[in-house]
């Protein structure tokens, strides 16, 4: 088959877009060899963490004047190069699908991973919100199949975009295969190093914004000795959080880093005692996969889709309970049966969410198609 993709993400982004994004064409690429894989994207991007296979074939706007209106190209114009280049199958990673592609004889999927901005459009600002609602709507009405990252997802898309159940499938994410390495002593040695950790830690991975409640977390543990290390890019969220810092002489206990490669931020997962990810929301929530893959216990939200990620042994507690967030914590650190099991079971959980499962899983949605 000839497979097209909204690659933009794939080499602009590096959350969760873009890792979803690369690991979804790195998964089909590696298993499904015989298959081409056309990436377009509209404009050179300074993000190169996808190597690209043989069988991929990397496309930009042909003509002048859509090099330079790469984002109309985007939107519309890319259908006359879908149509050239005889794809038969065209995926929108990331919930959106171009204008016209349904005039076609071209089978579309769109991935649609949350409406937050409907559940919450305070995060958002009113013209964000309008815009991706019609984008979204336009692209899960017009598509052939839709991908929902989750059962969440699922159920918000047919209450919100009006769309039959019937036309969406769950598939999960797939997870960095940084996440699944195991690495010796001198290496995570290295890495503690560099990056001044402490030699115990709670850990917490995520853009930092409001919907990710760090602060919670930062609360939590203002009476105790705990040190928290966080990995995620800044928003103007963290001004706040730095406040409640400062305001309680925790400068020291909290660590902020940047510039952390894949594989680092897989060691520092792995030698974390325990992950915490107090979201108010997600599509999924990958971060705590990449926990369980690196065998550290899980402490989570109730609610969402929290534990479609985390299974029935990690610990959830209302979001915003900081004093239920302590008492986790404590727990886990003091019965060492309890993180044996929150662990092991974690483990086994989460091979549902290997490469193959999720590769077979697509390839079995397009050959419906």
């Amino acid at each position: 088959m000839k497979l097209g993709f909204d690659a933009k993400r794939v080499f602009h982004n590096t959350t969760g877009l873009g890792n979803y994004s690369r690991d979804t064409l790195r998964i089909l690429a590696a298993q499904f060899p015989h298959h081409k894989y056309f990436l377009y994207n509209p404009k050179p991007g300074s993000v190169n963490r996808l190597v690209l296979t043989s069988n991929m074939v990397l496309c930009m706007p042909k003509a002048k004047v859509w090099q330079k209106l790469s984002s109309l190209w985007r939107q519309k114009a890319i259908v006359k190069d879908l149509m050239a280049d005889k794809i038969e199958i065209y995926h929108g990673l990331t919930n959106e699908l171009p204008i016209g592609i349904e005039k076609t004889n071209i089978k579309s999927v769109v991935t649609i991973h949350d409406l937050i901005f409907v559940r919450y459009p305070q995060l958002y600002s009113y013209i964000d919100a309008k815009i991706h609602f019609k984008k979204f709507k336009r692209a899960a009405q017009v598509a052939d199949k839709i991908i929902a990252i989750s059962e969440q997802t699922k159920k918000d898309i047919v209450s919100f975009l009006d769309v039959e159940a019937s036309k969406i499938e769950v598939i999960y994410q797939g997870c960095h295969a940084a996440f699944k390495e195991v690495y010796n002593k001198d290496q995570k040695q290295e890495v503690a190093v560099k990056y001044s950790l402490p030699s115990k830690y709670l850990l917490n991975v995520g853009t930092i914004q409001e919907r990710k409640n760090l602060l919670t977390i930062v609360k939590a543990i203002k009476d105790t000795q705990h040190h928290l290390v966080v990995v995620g890019k800044e928003t103007t969220y963290i001004e706040k959080v730095k406040a409640f810092i400062r305001d309680n002489n925790m400068k020291q206990r909290v660590h902020f880093l940047r510039g952390v490669a894949m594989d680092e931020l897989a060691m520092i997962y792995q030698m974390a005692d325990i992950f915490i990810y107090p979201s108010i929301f997600e599509g999924f929530g990958i971060p705590i996969v990449e926990a369980m893959y690196s065998k550290t216990p899980v402490i989570s939200s109730k609610g969402s889709c929290f534990s479609e990620a985390g299974g029935a042994e990690s610990i959830y507690v209302e979001p915003h309970d900081e004093i239920a967030l302590k008492k986790a914590i404590l727990n886990i650190e003091e019965n060492l049966e309890l993180q044996e099991k929150m662990t092991l079971k974690g483990f086994e959980y989460v091979q549902r969410f290997n490469d193959d499962v999720i590769g077979n899983q697509i390839l079995k949605l397009y050959k419906s198609l």
